[in-house]
């Protein structure tokens, strides 16, 4: 056995614990994209989204990070059928409409080749491999759970994370900052006018 795999007959508790704490993490990706998606709060929906992303991308690099999971079976087990994630893909789709699709490089490492990629696709893919752990989880498979979710963080879903957090900084970035000049005025004008209070007597 290699020095960056875990021995899953010494690890069950640990498997259990990182599998839980990954899976509220995980859930509240989901609840958060899926309220989103319903347009529950669409004035928010960047910077809400932003958070997310940005949360569960943290608890991914922990798990890209550790040991290699290594699960007892060699082949996963059945786990139940796939939940349908493209009514959420296309109501993101919608929400994002006009700032939706965008450009990256799809490998820097490797090269410059220019791909075409999505905000509402991102989230999409992050949320299907996120789904397909939690139901090897809920039905108690912690180690099939947790290889699934490093896994699909090291080959799919952690990129996408990084590429849409990117893209929804500088969405945020340009809607915060990319003022009009006269409102820009109008701000500056008023932060001169403003006097704080001073503390103590006058001298």
């Amino acid at each position: 056995m290699s020095t960056n795999e875990m021995d899953p007959a010494s690890g069950t508790d640990d498997f259990a614990g990182m599998a839980e704490a990954f899976a509220d993490q995980a859930r509240r990706f989901l609840s958060t994209t899926a309220s989103i998606a319903a347009g529950s709060s669409p004035e928010s929906a960047i910077p809400v989204l932003l958070l997310a992303t940005s949360d569960v991308l943290a608890s991914g690099a922990r798990l890209g990070a550790m040991v290699d999971v290594v699960p007892e079976d060699r082949y996963e087990p059945d786990a139940g059928p796939d939940v349908d994630i493209d009514p959420l893909r296309m109501a993101l789709a919608g929400i994002f409409d006009g700032i939706d699709h965008y450009p990256e490089i799809v490998d820097p490492v490797l090269g410059l080749e220019v791909g075409a990629a999505s905000v509402s696709e991102d989230i999409a893919a992050i949320a299907t491999a996120l789904t397909q752990g939690l139901a090897h989880y809920d039905l108690g498979n912690f180690q099939e759970a947790l290889w699934w979710w490093q896994f699909s963080y090291l080959s799919t879903w952690g990129e996408r994370a990084a590429s849409v957090l990117r893209i929804l900084q500088l969405i945020l970035g340009h809607l915060r900052l990319d003022v009009a000049d006269d409102v820009a005025e109008e701000a500056q004008f008023e932060a001169s006018q403003f006097e704080p209070a001073r503390s103590g007597a006058d001298g």
